[in-house]
C-alpha cells in the first residue's frame, strides 16, 4: 500500500449535502478497490482559469488515500464513468519529503517556543527591576 494525494473537482453543486453525497460516492470507488481513506479536506468553490466544458467553477476536495499502486489506473478509469466527478488528479506522496517537511515544522515550532520563553523571561525580569526601583 502506498499513500496518494487526490484532488477532486465537482461541478454543478450548490449545497453541502450534495457535495457530501457526491464525495461519498467518489470515495466508495477507492474502498471498492481495497484502498483506505486517510483524510479529506474541502478547499471550497473556486473559479477555473478558463471555462471547461461550459463550466465556470467547481468545488475542490483534497483527499489523502492509501492504495495498491497497481490499482490506481483502474481507479482513474472508474472515475471517467462517474458523472459527479468532473476531474481527478492523483499524485504519489513522497515519504522522504513529507518527513523532511515535518522535521522542519517541528524545528520552527521549537524555535518559536524558545523565543517566546526568552521574551517572557525578559518581561518578568523587566517587571521585577521596575518593581524594585519603585520600592527604593
Amino acid at each position: 500500500m502506498k499513500k496518494y494525494d487526490a484532488l477532486y473537482i465537482f461541478v454543478g453543486i450548490t449545497k453541502d449535502d450534495a457535495l457530501n453525497a457526491n464525495l461519498e460516492k467518489a470515495l466508495a470507488e477507492v474502498t471498492k478497490l481495497g484502498g483506505n481513506i486517510l483524510a479529506t479536506e474541502s478547499l471550497g468553490k473556486r473559479a477555473f482559469s478558463r471555462p471547461m466544458h461550459k463550466r465556470e467553477s467547481g468545488v475542490y476536495v483534497k483527499v489523502r488515500l492509501e492504495m495498491d499502486p497497481l490499482k490506481i489506473k483502474e481507479l482513474v478509469n472508474r472515475y471517467k464513468l462517474v458523472e459527479e466527478v468532473f476531474r481527478v488528479q492523483i499524485l504519489a506522496v513522497d515519504e522522504r519529503l513529507e518527513a523532511k517537511i515535518a522535521a522542519e515544522r517541528e524545528a520552527r515550532q521549537a524555535k518559536a517556543a524558545a523565543a517566546a520563553a526568552r521574551a517572557e523571561e525578559a518581561a518578568n525580569a523587566a517587571g521585577q527591576t521596575a518593581a524594585e526601583e519603585t520600592v527604593a
